[in-house]
């Protein structure tokens, strides 16, 4: 196939299975969301198929990129590029709305760990005192 067709995420969601696996990396600073058969890597990924069946279908990139994948990784994967990832206005959208919603989760938990790291401070603090005395 030519590294030149566009898919768009409802062709790319239909792709989930260990008979079709297809993954979206890439973005704005590594050349663009670009779509990948990953089909036949599955049984040699050294995370196992399952890492890549959990994120098949979708944007996969920030999974990709917190893993560091080496310069080795990086290469073998244009071995089973498919082609472009052609993102639509409605895609869009839902895709900053997940990033949106992502960012609030993260935040939320922030909020909550600060407060608890606050309350065990203030235990430690206040039984060292009891102990002082």
């Amino acid at each position: 196939m030519s590294a030149e067709k566009e898919y768009i995420l409802d062709e790319i969601s239909q792709h989930t299975t260990t008979e079709s696996c297809w993954l979206i990396i890439g973005n704005a600073s590594n050349g663009g969301p670009k779509v990948y058969d990953v089909t036949k890597y599955l049984d040699d990924h050294p995370g196992g198929a399952e890492v890549m069946l959990d994120v098949a279908g979708q944007d996969a990139d920030e999974f990709f990129e917190d893993i560091g994948h080496s310069k080795e990784a990086r290469a073998e994967l244009k071995n089973y590029l498919v082609g472009n990832f052609k993102i639509d206005a409605a895609t869009l959208a839902k895709m900053k709305a997940d990033a949106e919603a992502k960012a609030q989760q993260k935040n939320s938990g922030t909020g909550i760990m600060l407060i608890v790291l606050m309350a065990l401070f203030a235990i430690a603090y206040g039984y060292y005192q009891t102990q002082m005395k």
